[in-house]
């Protein structure tokens, strides 16, 4: 839908396009990408309800977790609904103000998450690199000061660049080439000037993943070479094993992000962003629960707990 003002036609809603190329598939892609969205919801729900149920997941360690576990519930219900709706029933339509406030949503969630990793990264390193410091270090205090910088740092940049983003004119056509509002599409539909726009987004991004990617892999670096000097084989391959399941994890992530956003020209490869998207959105919030934390011993003795608790309520 559009509507004239003066000699300029200005777009009122947005068409969702999906994967139209599978679009006969639909029923059964709906049933999967049902099943990894309620398997993302329940395990990431369950880390913050035991955290905050078992006094031994009190740690700063956990506590990251639980942000983290947090912000891809919210992140996935940003998106994961509406693209449902799309593989069960087609393009969908969404208003012009709801689709910035998903764009924001998502991106600034992202944003956040991106930087919580690099913390989480760093925890790592001062427990496994300085053990005899790690309480003094990471105190409360710190933990809330480092989740408090992760927000506080997403929130002016990402809210600047969909603010820009939001102000470009949209003549039409109205067809977003994607299964959710993100930034790199709007810009190309927009019939304004967007060098500026793009340029902006490309900083954007590169401050954001290049602060976190460089963080992290400074943080790794570090702790493999204190896992080579473990004087047990068994500790040295029981560390690595941990270690290179999170990095599988933070590969996808990060490839995929800087696949999508870290180009000067926004309007390149959107057809194979929506594939790198599935990633983000599908694939590693289905997998963090299952590599950061399920496979923890503790935290199935304080799930067991706490289902005995429950069942003893009742």
């Amino acid at each position: 839908m559009s509507t004239e003002m003066g000699n300029v036609t200005t777009v009122q809603e947005f068409t969702l396009e999906g994967f139209p190329a599978i679009q006969h598939l639909g029923k059964v892609l709906f049933m999967v990408h049902l099943l990894a969205y309620l398997a993302s919801t329940a395990g990431n729900t369950v880390i913050v309800t035991i955290t905050c149920a078992d006094s031994r997941l009190h740690t700063p360690m956990y506590f990251f977790l639980s942000i983290f576990s947090f912000l891809e519930c919210c992140f996935i219900n940003a998106v994961i609904p509406k693209l449902l709706i799309i593989f069960l029933l087609g393009r969908q339509t969404i208003s012009f103000p709801a689709c910035f406030i998903q764009a924001f949503v998502f991106v600034f969630l992202g944003a956040t998450g991106s930087l919580l990793i690099a913390v989480m990264s760093l925890d790592r390193y001062v427990a496994i690199c300085k053990p005899l410091h790690y309480t003094t270090i990471m105190n409360l205090k710190t933990c809330f000061l480092l989740v408090t910088a992760c927000f506080a740092l997403a929130f002016p940049l990402i809210s600047g660049l969909v603010v820009k983003v939001s102000q470009l004119s949209f003549c039409g056509p109205h067809v977003i080439p994607h299964f959710f509002c993100d930034l790199a599409p709007l810009i190309h539909l927009s019939c304004s000037d967007t060098s500026s726009t793009e340029m902006l987004a490309f900083v954007v991004a590169l401050v954001i993943l290049l602060t976190s990617l460089i963080i992290t892999i400074i943080a790794y670096s570090n702790i493999v070479v204190t896992i080579l000097r473990l004087p047990s084989a068994r500790e040295r391959q029981k560390a690595f094993s941990t270690c290179s399941s999170h990095l599988m994890v933070l590969s996808l992530m990060y490839g995929s992000c800087v696949f999508i956003y870290v180009k000067p020209k926004q309007t390149n490869r959107l057809d194979s962003n929506k594939e790198a998207a599935l990633v983000n959105t599908v694939v590693t919030p289905l997998l963090n629960p299952i590599i950061y934390t399920l496979r923890n011993k503790l935290v199935h003795q304080a799930l067991r707990e706490t289902m005995c608790r429950m069942k003893i309520s009742r």
